[in-house]
């Protein structure tokens, strides 16, 4: 949108100069992208937002510059030499939804001819060709006031009568630039008795356009429904001046009012001598009124607002203000300003005009209400305790194929909550377990001679039950052969369930779970117990998952567990004891044990026959192989004696530690080494 300096200087004093209000403009939401000074005038070039049609005029931008100024707006009194009448032209509106206010005035006797220097010159310096006196008043109009007008030729029109229409099928125009346009139904069109006469709100006719021979002429002025518009203007595939001031909305209280002064100018320009006037619809908008508290909109910006000092902005941006209370105003909106609709609107007007700049910086007093979200933190925590034990994190599809499930032997007994309309057969079911994932994350990198793979998910399963039910899980896979160095060197050694134990138990302990048990159902297949309710299995995967997954000559271990459940048994209370004040006397026990019997029994015997000096015992070697007889297995207990009174002696310990061997061949068989 250009406006020129002098032409704003029509509607409001501005003893500023051009630079300077070319930055209150910008300070105040009317962006100014550039002035330009040409033929003796200041051109500002500015950026309107979409939600501001009134600003699509030199009276809009006039009325911002009398706010930001506190400048008085000029009243211009509109009047004609001669008495308007009411003619007997008739207006026909098919759809008051298309059209709900349609204006005609009958202007005779008039000449045309080329129009006045400083018409003409306006005009050009806002981007606008001159044609000749009766267009160039249309368009000076919609330029000063913001409402498109059109002059047909009244000797032109077949009837007496104006229609508003919609486009027939079939039906063509030639518009004012020469090219032929086809009409259809979602296309608005001015008509007579026989014919389209323009595209409403776009474009006007070739047959009826004014020339220098027109002496009589029909001034339109009207509301269209901005959303016909578009699709008219996008049908023809034309835009105009006229059509972009429609889309955005047109105020209702100024048809009337550009008719008139479009009518004066034609009456000192164009020597016209008799005047009629037409109208259709509604001619008056209704007001709305919202109470605005000063006291909220200093609470909004931060700052301290007089009463008087809103009353006054609001006023010089065209708002009827009355006071309702001590601190609360009525404002009336003018039809002008659809965009605004709350207080906090008529707060951001106060803003705007006081200036954002004028408002000072500073923190605002936020007491913060930090929630924490329990079960992400603790995902969270698995997550990085994972990664601390050398596992990956891996990332797998919660859509997967049925037959790649029931083939892998991963089913349990669960039935999958199949998919509606799948994309692929690959994609027909909602995962009912990471374990199928990970297998083939496994096999993936199997495939990529990768030595030792140990990867972990942690993401929700879906299982079929009254509805689908997502259940958060961790998955954690194995396999291959762990390097590590001790301080004899490099020692590789092959992974196994013990090694998930390991980790659950890592796990178990850095979260406060206590309780758990590990059950063996069967030679490769283990469940994990916790307080007596199951969370979750660890296992070896048979050769038919393995022949599914494509995994050859190399062993799997999976776990999976309920997180949903596991959750319940955490217990982040901690309770810190001090550093013993005495040292520790370490023994170890090695010696070879039957499958049979169980570990975990052991170390539950020796915690009670090893009291009160023993400390802590624990697994530190777990071994079998040829030295070790086909049924039994080699372990190391390390055990820990201390007293929190003084340093225990040899003849203390020995018997304590003596009592623990004859336990380990008396109740469990083992064989001392």
């Amino acid at each position: 949108m250009k406006v020129t300096y002098n032409w704003l200087k029509d509607f409001v004093d501005i003893k500023i100069p051009a630079r300077e209000l070319a930055d209150k403009l910008t300070m105040a939401g009317l962006e100014v992208v550039s002035l330009e000074e040409k033929a003796g005038d200041f051109v500002f070039e500015i950026e309107i937002t979409s939600n501001r049609p009134d600003w699509l005029s030199i009276l809009g931008v006039a009325r911002e510059v009398s706010a930001i100024t506190n400048s008085k707006l000029k009243n211009q009194d509109l009047k004609l030499k001669g008495k308007t009448t009411k003619g007997d032209f008739k207006i026909e509106i098919e759809d008051k939804t298309d059209c709900s206010l349609y204006s005609a005035r009958i202007i005779k006797n008039l000449k045309v001819a080329p129009s006045p220097e400083w018409i003409r010159k306006r005009l050009e310096l806002v981007g606008c060709r001159s044609v000749n006196n009766v267009v160039d008043i249309t368009n000076y109009v919609l330029f000063e006031l913001g409402e498109p007008l059109h002059a047909f030729d009244l000797d032109k029109l077949n009837s007496e009568k104006i229609i508003v229409r919609r486009g027939k099928s079939g039906e063509k125009i030639s518009t004012i630039d020469g090219t032929e346009s086809n009409l259809s139904k979602d296309v608005l069109v001015i008509a007579d008795k026989d014919k389209a006469v323009a595209v409403a709100g776009v474009m006007g006719g070739k047959d009826t356009e004014v020339s220098f021979a027109t002496k009589n002429i029909l001034l339109e002025a009207a509301l269209f429904n901005p959303i016909i518009i578009r699709r008219s203007r996008q049908a023809i595939g034309k835009a105009s001046e006229s059509s972009y001031r429609f889309e955005r909305g047109i105020d209702l209280d100024m048809v009337a009012r550009a008719s008139l002064r479009a009518a004066q100018l034609l009456e000192e320009y164009c020597g016209a001598e008799e005047v009629s006037f037409n109208l259709s619809g509604l001619n008056k908008s209704k007001e709305t009124k919202i109470d605005l508290d000063i006291t909220y909109a200093s609470k909004i910006l931060g700052i301290n607002l007089a009463v008087v000092k809103v009353k006054q902005i609001l006023i010089g941006l065209g708002f009827k203000t009355k006071q309702k209370s001590k601190n609360i105003l009525s404002v009336g909106v003018p039809s002008f300003r659809q965009d605004v609709k709350q207080p906090v609107d008529l707060v951001e007007e106060a803003a705007r005009i006081f200036g954002f700049e004028r408002i000072s910086n500073s923190v605002p007093s936020v007491k913060s209400d930090v929630t924490l979200n329990m079960q992400r933190s603790l995902v969270s925590d698995i997550k990085n305790m994972l990664v601390g034990l050398g596992l990956s994190e891996a990332i797998t599809y919660s859509l997967i194929d049925r037959p790649g499930l029931t083939n892998s032997g991963f089913e349990f007994g669960v039935n999958p909550v199949g998919i509606m309309n799948p994309l692929s057969q690959d994609q027909e079911i909602l995962r009912p377990t990471l374990l199928l994932g990970l297998g083939r994350a496994i096999s993936f990198n199997l495939n990529q001679k990768q030595e030792f793979i140990s990867l972990f998910e942690i993401a929700n399963i879906f299982k079929a039950g009254t509805g689908p039910q997502e259940e958060l899980s961790l998955g954690i896979v194995l396999s291959g052969v762990k390097p590590f160095f001790t301080a004899s060197g490099l020692v590789k050694d092959e992974v196994n369930l013990l090694n998930i134990k390991g980790i659950l138990e890592t796990i178990f302990k850095r979260l406060g779970v206590t309780d758990y048990e590990f059950v063996s159902q069967a030679a490769n297949f283990v469940d994990i117990y916790i307080q007596k309710e199951k969370i979750g299995s660890m296992l070896c995967l048979d050769q038919q998952a393995l022949n599914s997954l494509g995994i050859k000559n190399k062993d799997v271990f999976l776990c999976e567990l309920s997180l949903d459940k596991f959750f319940h048994f955490v217990q982040l209370n901690k309770k810190f004891a001090p550093l013993p004040k005495y040292p520790g006397i370490t023994r170890d026990i090695s010696f070879i044990l039957k499958d049979g019997f169980s570990v975990k029994d052991i170390l539950i015997l020796l915690k009670e026959k090893g009291q009160p000096f023993l400390r802590e015992v624990k697994v530190t070697d777990y071994y079998k192989g040829k030295q070790i007889p086909s049924g039994w297995r080699g372990l190391t207990l390390s055990c820990l004696y201390a007293s929190g009174e003084r340093t225990l002696t040899e003849k203390e310990i020995q018997p304590a530690h003596d009592l623990l061997c004859a336990s380990l061949t008396q109740q469990f068989e083992a064989k001392l080494r």
